[in-house]
């Protein structure tokens, strides 16, 4: 939902200020299409460990304790890809608005992509 909100914010709401920006829009573009990516990656993760652990659920088990190895792996991948994309749109959303360091968003971006493609050959 909030790739979307974003995406819409930023083609209807903050057009004329994005448009002041060297690559204003193109960038914000890019920051949601990202982030809409890795949600349905996330949702898909979350349906692959749900399904896998259904035939192994036991009453009195925790909530979030992982027998599984596999879903470990996917848990894993998906903490990757959260924390990636929340770094790398979050920096990007940032960047565009003037909101925040620019010392620390700058090399933020990079790091968060760094972490999205560790999650995806987390997978693998």
């Amino acid at each position: 939902a909030t790739g979307v909100a974003a995406g819409a914010f930023g083609a209807h709401a903050l057009r004329e200020t994005l448009s002041k920006k060297p690559n204003g829009l193109e960038n914000w573009r890019t920051a949601v299409m990202y982030q809409l990516i890795h949600a349905t990656a996330l949702l898909a993760l979350s349906s692959v460990v749900l399904g896998s652990e259904q035939g192994n659920f036991i009453k009195d088990k925790p909530i979030g304790s992982h027998n599984n190895a596999a879903s470990s792996f996917f848990i894993n991948s998906g903490k990757l890809m959260f924390a990636g994309v929340t770094m790398f749109s979050g920096s990007i959303y940032g960047l565009c608005l003037d909101i925040g360091p620019k010392k620390v968003l700058g090399p933020t971006t990079p790091l968060g992509g760094l972490l999205m493609i560790g999650g995806w050959v987390y997978i693998g």
